[in-house]
């Protein structure tokens, strides 16, 4: 026979030591009195003898069970104490958080996450796509991935995730400031035939925004600019934009450079959909700080707000269920 202890039994065993009462001890446990006498049986069987005396009125410790309740405490404490530890040290770490890119949407929430948990420390990642952000996820080099979680050309990865939404943000034009389509604000999505439009096309790192690009430009007849390396950062945006002189579509939060500006796009309104997608059995205060602030900026600036002329694509809408919802106290935070 095994001489392993199940530490759930020796702490039903030092309640009844304590009580000197079972009906006393399983209510203390909230358990049924049966269960707990028979834990108390198998406990003894294991051991080899008894530790109580049981008689019709009253129950007492054996000299086992005595020498038994001081050491099933030592036990029962160092355990309890390892489980503090460990959980201080998991939540005392910091929570990695992949924001995208500087300026957008995700780097507000993080802020505001900042300012609610101040003894938690939240690190920003910056893989500039969900793509190459969910592999990290996946391979537990980052905890939390901020991005449109569909376009990965499949099905939403794996049960160890959930996500939520956090926005609709609209798409936007980031132009030369003498791009005849600079003097419209804003513009409408018919204005755009005729005209090639860059959705970064062959960026490998963020196949769900050039998914998004693609899917609405053929929608209205737009063609896509030629597949490309990537323009990272603010600078190389410039570059790229003085050089080829197309339009770049991209969201209407966002830093714009000297010498660009920028135009939503309108008749529909284009829609980006945001998650936060997080490990389902993550525990942080961190993240905790995350999912409160997507609640307050959503609420104070509507967020979840879908206009009535928009435009979204078939799978965001499909999977955020939203798609004939318009009013944000109708569409409720969503975790899955």
């Amino acid at each position: 026979m095994t001489d392993e202890l199940d530490l759930r039994v020796l702490r039903h065993f030092v309640t009844v030591a304590e009580e000197l009462h079972f009906t006393h001890a399983a209510a203390r446990l909230y358990v049924a009195q049966q269960a707990l006498s028979r834990d108390i049986r198998r406990l003894e069987q294991r051991l080899g003898f008894p530790v109580f005396t049981r008689t019709t009125r009253r129950v007492a410790l054996t000299p086992e069970g005595e020498r038994l309740l001081v050491r099933a405490r030592e036990m029962l404490a160092l355990a309890d104490q390892t489980v503090r530890e460990l959980r201080d040290l998991h939540h005392a770490r910091p929570l990695l958080v992949d924001v995208l890119a500087e300026g957008h949407t995700a780097v507000r929430v993080l802020g505001v996450a900042r300012e609610r948990a101040p003894g938690a420390e939240l690190v920003a990642r910056f893989n500039g796509g969900f793509g190459a952000a969910l592999n990290l996820l996946l391979a537990g080099r980052l905890d939390v991935a901020f991005g449109r979680s569909e376009g990965l050309g499949r099905t939403f990865p794996d049960t160890r995730l959930a996500r939520r939404l956090v926005r609709w943000e609209p798409l936007a034009l980031l132009l030369p400031q003498d791009h005849p389509l600079a003097a419209e604000e804003p513009v409408p999505m018919r204005a755009l035939r005729g005209t090639e439009v860059d959705v970064s096309a062959g960026n490998d790192d963020a196949p769900e925004w050039v998914d998004l690009g693609a899917r609405l430009l053929a929608a209205f007849g737009v063609t896509p600019s030629p597949p490309h390396a990537p323009a990272a950062g603010l600078d190389e945006t410039v570059r790229h934009l003085r050089t080829h002189g197309r339009p770049i579509l991209t969201l209407v939060d966002r830093p714009v450079p000297a010498g660009a500006v920028l135009r939503p796009l309108a008749d529909p309104v284009p829609l980006y959909p945001w998650t936060m997608v997080f490990r389902r059995d993550l525990r942080h205060p961190g993240l905790d700080a995350l999912h409160a602030s997507v609640e307050e900026l959503a609420r104070r600036e509507r967020w979840w707000q879908v206009p009535p002329q928009s435009w979204m694509c078939e799978a965001d809408a499909a999977f955020l269920h939203l798609d004939r919802q318009s009013d944000p106290d109708a569409s409720p935070s969503r975790r899955q």
